[in-house]
């Protein structure tokens, strides 16, 4: 069965400390206009105080509640990627998903390393163990999987 967890649990310890904090806040700012015995004086203190605690009061929601990201960053990186290497009479066959358009991505086998690139930042290394002289000599592309064909 799946564990469930609550993604609003301080929303609830925050509908308890902001109405305190709020009662407490005006009950200081009643004490400090009442001591300066001026009524007009009284009433801007209140509703400097009011507009100073809405806005206090939205800051430190926005800082406590958990809210996920609207955008997800790609992790191209991080995720395994997972290549074939098939080897069979001085043939080797290289197979994997990359992503990308066929006219995006660059493939280069350089002293026995093959350099692959393509859109979002994708770019991997493959060793390809063989003799110096390997060259590609059949690519294909479809359906986002890439088929290279290597004779040495």
């Amino acid at each position: 069965m799946a564990n469930y967890t609550r993604s609003y649990k301080y929303n609830q310890a925050l509908n308890f400390i902001i109405p305190i904090a709020i009662i407490l806040f005006l009950g200081f700012i009643y004490l400090l206009s009442d001591k300066s015995g001026n009524g007009s004086v009284s009433y801007i203190l209140m509703g400097i105080s009011t507009i100073t605690i809405l806005y206090w009061i939205k800051i430190i929601k926005k800082m406590t509640i958990n809210k996920t990201p609207q955008y997800i960053n790609k992790e191209t990186d991080t995720k395994n990627w997972m290549f074939d290497l098939i080897k069979d009479n001085g043939e080797i066959v290289f197979v994997a998903e990359v992503p990308g358009p066929v006219d995006k991505i660059t493939v280069r086998l350089i002293d026995s390393t093959l350099y692959i690139k393509s859109v979002n930042n994708f770019a991997k290394n493959v060793f390809v163990e063989g003799s110096q002289d390997m060259k590609i000599y059949d690519f294909k592309y479809k359906n986002g999987v890439l088929t290279l064909r290597i004779k040495s």
